[in-house]
């Protein structure tokens, strides 16, 4: 077999004639690429043309395009050795003259066996004779190394391995540092490598070690430094493992606090990614969700049985329930039904993760990823939850405490004005009549969107947030009246300020349907509580306001305690109509107007209704209503709107003259209560 052939460009005839003779003074006439030049020259050698001590003749003899080192033309005459040698269709005679080649490179020190060694296969350097060891030997040998390096584990990661190691890493993390400063936190990092390499640590050991002592020591800053200096993607499987730590059965320990923080303050971080550790937390998000929807429809259930008759009641119990002296109004019954809910989902926020997490959140005042879980997290309802209530709370006070500080001081300047204020009450701080500006993130009204109802919890909170929106509304509105809010520097608001107003409009409005008017509903008999919220309503056209009111008693349907409060509100009211007399007016009055203070709109709702089927009860009715707030006189307008809007019903009895029952008496209601 022969060998394959090779076109020669720059190995030509003529040359390898002038090698042979040994001329000296033969010169290539044009410089010549070195690898080609070799690759034929190696190839015009294998096949006999040319002796191999001619080898050196022929490169004395040309000269190379690139640049020439002895380094460099040994690591190619390597290279074309090895490829050579792979050719399984060279003959015993010329493979024998190969390795004759190969082996006159490295006595003639043109090529180090270094290199031959790296590059050739074992087979070709057994021939060779250039390993001691045979060929199948050798590749066994590699097999081993190749394992030994890449498969086998090294196990240095246990603490009682080379516990002296750890004990000073440990030492050094849990010192204390009053003041940390640039230079010490370099200096922690620079003895932290130090101890890596010494005592041969594992990294990801050293990891797990500093997120526990920097979930014991959250406030220390040293770590934020320490923490970039580890595989960003080592952070979320070392935390994930934390957490999957706490659901095994036979682990009752809930997780801690701490951990929950660790991963908040990571993900703030942008150290690690939400979802990567979010994939880690059980319970999954469907097993949740199917759980507390469970929940809530025997919740539900509960709230709609309030206020049905009884029909298996006996005539006694009946005759009991309709005593004149025992009418009482329950203000409390729908707190009490959430009371129960929360005791009962107690034990829930220590098994989710998920919940814990969001509290890990909100407790650094990360607010971006709390509002993402709370999205998401929605359907199971997360503030119900006191804990995430009360960190929900902190945050809305935080934001609004520096507005409300300006509104409160101007309030105090001008002691005159009233408890809402006005616009002339905010311009205490310029004198050319400018106001103070006042402008509010977007993530408070998003917090305000997330606590719905449960407001209510905090009345004090509840009133300073209508303050503060009703500062914001008006400083929209005094920009807009003075027209160059763009060009004052003091309003800092760049842009036209209709669409500044416009916006302020909306947020204002869906912070009243979504929060402020369902936590009304809640709060037991509040009258200030309402007067503060009508503070704010006054601003809004009828328009907005009779849109919010339209609004209001959807929530009913995603909340039950607002359900059960409606329920227990309407009954109350035609508990108590059915006994409200001009003998026990003063009295029964005042219960009206504590469940109009309440819930507004399903009272008042419930009385036209009963007045429109029964006229006697005007009088009485108008008399009650003295002790109603603006707010609840502006429902009440609604309400009757709404009656009179309402299709379905003729205005007109069958004769077609004379007008219906109903819309006179409720124009004999209206007429009565504007004499008020």
């Amino acid at each position: 077999m022969s060998v394959p052939p090779v076109q020669c460009v720059y190995v030509t005839e003529d040359c390898v004639r002038e090698w042979r003779t040994g001329n000296p003074s033969f010169k290539v006439s044009q410089p010549v690429p070195m690898l080609r030049f070799l690759y034929e020259l190696s190839w015009t050698m294998v096949r006999g043309e040319l002796p191999f001590p001619k080898c050196k003749v022929a490169l004395d003899s040309v000269e190379f395009l690139d640049k020439v080192s002895a380094e460099k033309v040994a690591s190619n005459f390597a290279d074309i050795v090895s490829q050579m040698a792979q050719d399984l269709t060279l003959s015993g005679e010329f493979r024998s003259r190969l390795i004759k080649l190969a082996r006159w490179l490295v006595e003639s020190e043109l090529v180090p066996v270094r290199l031959l060694q790296e590059r050739c296969e074992e087979e070709f350097l057994g021939e060779a004779e250039f390993i001691k060891i045979k060929a199948q030997e050798l590749k066994g040998k590699e097999v081993r190394v190749n394992t030994r390096l890449l498969y086998q584990q090294t196990k240095f990661n246990l603490l009682r391995e080379e516990s002296e190691g750890y004990a000073k890493l440990v030492t050094l993390l849990c010192r204390d540092s009053e003041a940390p400063t640039q230079k010490g936190s370099a200096s922690t990092i620079g003895i932290i490598k130090s101890l890596i390499g010494h005592f041969d640590l594992d990294p990801n050991r050293v990891f797990d070690i500093v997120l526990e002592c920097f979930e014991l020591q959250p406030d220390n800053d040293v770590f934020i430094e320490l923490i970039p200096i580890f595989p960003k993607s080592h952070a979320s499987q070392i935390l994930g493992f934390k957490f999957q730590y706490y659901q095994r059965m036979e682990v009752s320990n809930p997780v801690p606090y701490g951990l929950y923080r660790l991963a908040a303050l990571l993900v703030k971080q942008d150290f690690i990614d939400l979802d990567c550790i979010y994939a880690h937390l059980l319970p999954k998000d469907e097993e949740a969700f199917e759980h507390y929807s469970t929940f809530s429809s025997k919740r539900f259930d509960e709230a709609n049985k309030i206020g049905k008759i009884n029909l298996a009641a006996t005539g006694k119990d009946l005759m009991d329930e309709e005593k004149t002296g025992d009418v009482t109004i329950d203000l409390f019954a729908a707190i009490a039904m959430e009371t129960d809910a929360i005791d009962e989902r107690k034990s829930e926020l220590h098994t989710s993760q998920t919940l814990g997490l969001l509290t890990g959140f909100l407790s650094v005042d990360d607010w971006y990823h709390a509002h993402v879980l709370f999205e998401r997290l929605s359907p199971l309802n997360p503030v119900e939850h006191i804990q995430i209530c009360d960190s929900l709370f902190r945050l809305i006070e935080k934001s609004i405490s520096s507005p409300y500080d300006v509104i409160r001081q101007a309030h105090l300047q001008n002691p005159g004005s009233s408890a809402g204020g006005s616009t002339d009450a905010m311009n205490v701080d310029n004198p050319s009549g400018h106001g103070s500006f006042i402008d509010l993130p977007k993530e408070l009204f998003q917090m305000l969107a997330c606590t719905g109802p449960f407001l209510y919890r905090d009345t004090m909170l509840l009133q300073k947030v209508c303050r503060v929106l009703r500062g914001y509304y008006l400083s929209a509105l005094d920009l807009v009246s003075h027209g160059d809010g763009a060009l004052n520097p003091q309003f800092h608001v760049i842009g036209n300020p209709h669409l500044h107003l416009k916006e302020a409009r909306l947020r204002v409005e869906d912070a009243l349907g979504a929060c402020l008017l369902p936590s009304l509903q809640l709060v037991p008999a509040n009258p200030a509580v309402g007067q503060e919220i009508w503070e704010l309503m006054s601003l809004l056209p009828y328009e907005a306001r009779y849109h919010l009111y339209g609004e209001w008693e959807k929530d009913d349907d995603r909340y039950p305690m607002l359900l059960a409060a409606r329920q227990t509100a309407k009954l109350d009211t035609r508990r108590i109509l059915k006994r409200l007399a001009k003998e026990n007016l003063k009295q029964l009055g005042r219960m009206v107007a504590k469940l109009a203070h309440a819930n507004p709109m399903t009272v008042l709702r419930t009385i036209v209704h009963q007045i429109e089927a029964y006229r006697d009860m005007i009088t009485p009715v108008v008399d009650a209503f003295k002790y109603l707030t603006q707010l609840e006189y502006d429902i009440l307008e609604y309400v009757v709107i709404e009656r009179l809007a309402l299709g379905g019903r003729d205005k007109l009895k069958d004769d077609g003259l004379n007008l219906s029952d109903w819309l006179q008496s409720l124009a004999s209601f209206w007429g009565h209560l504007k004499q008020l």
